[in-house]
């Protein structure tokens, strides 16, 4: 007879079998109070991760290899860049508005970029080591280095073009590209919000950090309900926007008749009992609610505080965990327990389904014999 899933009995018997250790050697847990503690407990890689140990007493303002640089340079009196006077003056001192020419002259310089090897060249200053430093700080060096070549330089400089002080953004975001960092020292969900933001919803949205040769990633729903992992970015940092719905498998005598049985999680969280809600739970004709199992791949951190060995050279193994839903207490733990994306979720066939198939299919051939004899006697 056709079924839809196997029962309780074949999958505790398949779990001993010597055809699961010849194969995935899946454990079988039932589930406890102390099994639901430690899955709710569980923590996930955090992007925050990313930051533990840097201690950054800097802001957004160092000056890199390829930023462009635009210098002006104020002189009193004799001028060493130029001669004409800009009129830069005041009134008298006796007020009777008379200007005095104080001979004061600026000259912007052509635009300067920052070489590979961080310093850059300034006229009667030479060579300078920039990078790393704040335009502030260039300002007094080039200012100091012109002092007796001019009368009372006056220097100031500005980042004309940022490429040191920027991040990438690509991915499904409305404009993808360069961002430029201020000093405000911005955070992941600034940096998408400043992109445009991202095309899909929070939770279906997954945020990958690449800094200094390490990966993180989160959804962005967790940015946005936990603030302390919506970490500050840092100059030179690549952010990946992907759109990722996480789903969950659910197969055997489940109650819903959608013809699909992959389901998107749709909020941030999802549990156990609320995945159960959106497949119907348990068909009434056919399932068997003592035999209701969560199958995932359990990170070597969990294995180790459940006492399960995982194979050397693997970080996971399977799990299968049994539920039995005639038990009121499991409805409680079930909705502590999270769901994780790619999960699934079986609910097994009743023993006696076989045997109401079996006595539906014997009615059908009496029945269809019955009308064969009456046409017959007619």
């Amino acid at each position: 007879m056709p079924r839809s899933s196997p029962t309780q009995g074949q999958v505790r018997g398949y779990t001993k079998s010597k055809a699961n250790k010849a194969n995935l050697d899946y454990k079988l847990v039932s589930m406890t109070p102390e099994v639901a503690n430690i899955l709710a407990s569980e923590i996930q890689p955090l992007i925050s991760t990313l930051q533990k140990g840097d201690v950054r007493t800097t802001g957004n303002d160092r000056i890199g290899a390829g930023d462009m640089l635009g210098i002006t340079i104020f002189e009193l009196g004799s001028s060493l860049f130029s001669n004409a006077d800009h009129n830069i003056g005041s009134t008298s001192a006796s007020g009777s508005g008379t200007m005095v020419p104080p001979h004061i002259t600026s000259q912007e310089l052509p635009p300067t970029q920052v070489e590979n090897d961080g310093t850059i060249m300034v006229p009667y200053a030479g060579h300078l080591k920039v990078k790393g430093k704040t335009p502030s700080q260039v300002a007094t060096m080039i200012q100091k280095s012109l002092k007796g070549k001019s009368q009372n330089p006056q220097v100031m400089v500005r980042i004309q073009k940022d490429i040191n002080n920027t991040v990438i953004v690509s991915g499904e975001v409305s404009k993808p590209g360069r961002v430029i960092l201020s000093l405000a020292d911005e955070h992941l969900s600034d940096v998408v919000a400043i992109a445009g933001g991202a095309k899909y919803a929070p939770q279906d949205t997954e945020i990958e950090l690449v800094r200094r040769g390490r990966l993180g990633a989160t959804d962005l729903a967790t940015l946005e309900n936990h603030p302390e992992e919506d970490i500050r970015v840092d100059p030179g940092d690549r952010i990946r926007v992907i759109y990722q719905p996480r789903t969950f498998t659910a197969f055997g005598a489940i109650g819903q008749t959608q013809e699909r049985n992959e389901v998107k999680f749709g909020t941030a969280t999802l549990t156990l009992a609320g995945a159960l809600a959106r497949i119907g739970g348990p068909a009434d004709s056919r399932a068997d609610p003592n035999g209701v199992y969560l199958i995932r791949y359990e990170n070597e951190e969990v294995c180790n505080r459940l006492g399960i060995p995982v194979k050397a050279g693997h970080h996971s193994a399977p799990v299968a965990y049994e539920i039995d839903l005639m038990n009121p207490t499991q409805y409680f733990l079930a909705q502590r327990i999270p769901v994780k994306d790619h999960d699934a979720i079986l609910i097994t066939d009743a023993p006696s389904t076989r045997f109401f198939k079996i006595n539906m299919l014997i009615g059908t051939l009496l029945g269809e014999g019955t009308t064969a004899g009456l046409y017959a006697v007619r």
